[in-house]
């Protein structure tokens, strides 16, 4: 379920007034902290490049996540050519072109067939090695709770 639809299902089960106060408490805490430390270009370049979130029928992109998307290749990728060449890539991506749009390449991005993302381009993505190199690059890196630990 997602965090967007998840504070109205709880509302609309709900029937006692204090825990609908004490659960609005708790749910600023998660969204001053979502804010904080969930909205970065990493998240979004990673939202973006994996093949199971890209190509679900719920997937959206907003300006937000396209900035984002930009903004991390800006910093992983320091050449501008090499830069522009994943820009021009990320439409065979988008439209599932050339092996993005194998059958092979469709069945295993679902996440239930166990392929990775990172393993997804790897097989998939050799028609665009420099996107191919960036998005194994993003979406190899490891997740941290950190953030939204006491210290």
């Amino acid at each position: 379920m997602s965090l967007e639809i998840l504070p109205i299902e709880i509302f609309i089960d709900c029937n006692d007034i204090f825990f609908l106060y004490s659960y609005i408490l708790i749910w600023n805490i998660v969204d001053a902290r979502w804010e904080l430390q969930l909205h970065r270009p990493l998240h979004a370049a990673t939202y973006y490049l994996n093949p199971h979130y890209h190509n679900n029928l719920n997937f959206k992109v907003n300006a937000n996540i396209k900035i984002g998307l930009y903004q991390c290749l800006e910093r992983i990728v320091p050449n501008a050519s090499e830069r522009c060449k994943i820009n021009l890539q990320l439409e065979s991506f988008k439209d599932a072109k050339g092996l993005f749009g194998i059958e092979a390449a469709k069945t295993t991005r679902d996440k239930k067939k166990k392929k990775t993302p990172a393993q997804w381009w790897d097989s998939y993505g050799d028609e665009c090695l420099e996107l191919q190199r960036f998005a194994i690059r993003v979406l190899s890196l490891t997740c941290t709770s950190s953030g939204c630990e006491r210290n």
